[in-house]
């Protein structure tokens, strides 16, 4: 067999021949080295369309990597940690809100803010991975169906392809620790279809009044008049007072009511995203069941309405495109909700330019801190569990040692046993004379 060397040496020596002859003599070239060199054809090919190998071209560069300021990645990653850890491609849509606050607090320079206006998302991925794996994430609700009023509340069958905001989308997340013994808090979810605008209002128990009561709210802090009403078949919103609510008013303002299919989450798919987002990540899972418990949620959701309403961008999805067994999710531009509220003619003006001014004189570094602030105060207020041990259970005899086993399952218990070696002591027989 040829060594390395032997045919190295002989590539060289056909290396320039067959970079001078026609394609026909090529061939025959190739069939040669191939039977000298016992290589495959495509190696053979390989190695003669490379450089001359007794040149030496010194070692190969890559394509030169981008190489950012010292404290670009930090102040990226302090934005993103500050925007509520957003998607990369969200937070490329951000990043033109967030960058003439950061430049005020991180004090950097013209060079730093152009790279920060520059990087990619798939650079802001490979960039802040390490920071990324220190999330965790869980899911917990609750729900049972409702009774009253499902025949005179329709079910909607159409698609949420609305034209204008004021559609919406309800539901209730539990906040009971995972007993549901008392009365504990639910934060109650609004979603708009048009704007993805989230509205959000905590109630003590789940009553047909505190529900009325928080959509009552809700219609108050909405940029938009409130148009239709989407929520599941539990009997928190399947009642008559919530129906009232809807249909009792002057002509042209009332609310249209649907609900979904029973046990069709999907139905719902914007809210019962919203619920995890929005809601339950934020949150938790812990218990709060008290009125204190229930101000100081209502306090976190105030401030959480303004920043992710305004400061949050998000993404909707635009189209389906089915490639044999391949589901793609095109979506669009990633946009504020209040962006998008912008562009519907049908906003309240008054509430929009209240938020104007509320945009352009926030910080949203500060409002960040001050979420965070109120999110630990309401970890305070969370119900903790009894100290108390708990009652230990009488152990259990097992029920097979009480049965009483027939006499031919006894018998054939003693045939088995002295097979086995065992010995057993009879009574001995009476003797008949006597």
């Amino acid at each position: 067999m040829a060594s390395l060397k032997f045919k190295m040496e002989y590539v060289r020596q056909v290396y320039d021949r067959y970079h001078k002859v026609s394609k026909t003599i090529k061939a025959k070239i190739l069939d040669e080295l191939c039977k000298v060199c016992r290589w495959h054809r495509k190696h053979a090919i390989r190695v003669l369309s490379r450089p001359r190998p007794d040149r030496h071209p010194g070692p190969r560069h890559r394509a030169g990597v981008l190489k950012y300021h010292a404290r670009t990645i930090p102040i990226l990653a302090a934005i993103w940690k500050a925007a509520g850890y957003l998607c990369s491609q969200r937070l490329k849509a951000a990043l033109p809100l967030w960058i003439g606050w950061a430049k005020k607090r991180f004090a950097f320079g013209a060079d730093v803010e152009a790279e920060l206006l520059a990087i990619s998302p798939r650079q802001m991925d490979r960039r802040l991975d390490s920071y990324k794996r220190k999330v965790k994430r869980r899911l917990y609700g609750t729900t049972k169906p409702g009774l009253l009023l499902k025949r005179m509340i329709p079910i909607r069958t159409d698609f949420w392809d609305v034209k204008k905001p004021g559609f919406t989308e309800n539901d209730l997340v539990s906040h009971s620790g995972g007993s549901e013994q008392g009365d504990f808090a639910h934060t109650l979810n609004n979603t708009d279809i048009k704007t993805t605008w989230v509205a959000r209002r905590a109630i003590l128990g789940k009553s047909k009044a505190a529900v009325v009561d928080g959509m009552t709210h809700v219609e108050q802090t909405l940029p938009f008049p409130l148009l239709g009403i989407d929520s599941d078949n539990g009997s928190e919103f399947i009642n008559d007072l919530l129906y009232a609510f809807c249909r009792e008013r002057p002509q042209g303002q009332k609310i249209q009511f649907t609900r979904s299919r029973p046990y069709k989450k999907d139905d719902n798919a914007h809210v019962e995203q919203k619920n995890w987002t929005h809601v339950r990540k934020l949150i938790g899972y812990d218990r709060y069941d008290t009125p204190q418990a229930v101000t100081a949620m209502n306090q976190v959701f105030d401030v959480l309405d303004l920043f992710q309403n305004l400061f949050q961008p998000s993404m909707k999805l635009a189209k389906k495109v089915r490639i044999g067994s391949r589901l793609i999710r095109r979506y669009d531009k990633p946009r504020t909700p209040f962006q998008r509220v912008l562009e519907c003619p049908e906003h309240d003006v008054a509430k929009v330019q209240k938020l104007q001014v509320i945009l352009g004189c926030t910080d949203p570094f500060e409002l960040s801190e001050k979420v965070d602030r109120q999110l630990n105060r309401l970890y305070t207020l969370a119900a903790r569990p009894s100290p108390t041990p708990r009652e230990k259970i009488p152990a259990k005899t097992s029920p097979w040692r009480q049965w009483q086993f027939s006499r031919k399952i006894k018998q054939r218990r003693k045939i088995i046993q002295r097979s086995k070696g065992f010995n057993f002591k009879t009574k001995p027989k009476g003797d008949k004379a006597r």
